[in-house]
């Protein structure tokens, strides 16, 4: 698949065609020699439980407005950021290049290896710990794991950020369904963190 060239002269790499492009300036490079290997999966919603808005693109982006909600006086000032988002319709929104290393897992660790940012990819769903994801992520997820592949063929585990970061981060939570993610990718079980099917939620 044919790469898109983009006009952040910091940020070059692999644009996905598929994706709409919001380049955020949160972002630095990998350390040398260092491919991505891990896909993290996290959840997120600004104000949480509220869909749809501008409101997470702004805060990748560093142009949120502090003062727009109550809620956005606890993450006043944060910078950070994914490679991509998606939706709830489905629509899938690109922040990082893919070469580069996104500031979305904090303080983590998988199969022994610490600082999860520099060997993954970030991949946001529009969502609440706890709740139902949309149909339409589903599909649009497995694509988008499938195109990433191609392009880098070391990735090779998923993780959620509950995994990565447990008793710090529960997201995606139970209402995220591992087991259809895995049926839909055709990838084996032993790739995720976990293969349990979504929990009844409240949303």
């Amino acid at each position: 698949m044919a790469t898109v060239p983009h006009t952040v002269a910091d940020a070059p790499g692999l644009w996905l065609p598929t994706a709409r492009h919001v380049p955020s300036p949160n972002h630095g490079p990998r350390p040398p020699g260092v491919q991505p290997w891990l896909v993290v999966l996290h959840s997120i919603s600004l104000p949480p439980g509220h869909y749809g808005g501008p409101h997470i693109e702004q805060l990748f982006t560093n142009t949120l407005d502090w003062d727009a909600h109550p809620y956005f006086q606890s993450i006043r000032g944060l910078e950070v950021s994914a490679h991509f988002l998606i939706r709830r319709d489905g629509e899938l929104v690109q922040f990082v290049a893919c070469e580069r290393r996104a500031w979305h897992a904090g303080r983590s660790s998988w199969q022994g290896h610490d600082n999860c940012n520099d060997y993954s990819i970030g991949i946001e769903l529009e969502g609440l710990e706890g709740t139902a994801f949309a149909d339409a992520q589903y599909p649009a997820l497995a694509a988008l794991l499938a195109t990433l592949r191609a392009h880098l063929p070391t990735l090779r585990a998923v993780a959620g950020h509950e995994h990565i970061a447990p008793g710090r981060k529960a997201d995606p939570g139970p209402g995220f369904d591992w087991a259809r993610l895995i049926r839909l990718t055709g990838w084996p079980a032993a790739w995720f963190a976990s293969t349990a099917p979504a929990a009844p939620t409240s949303g």
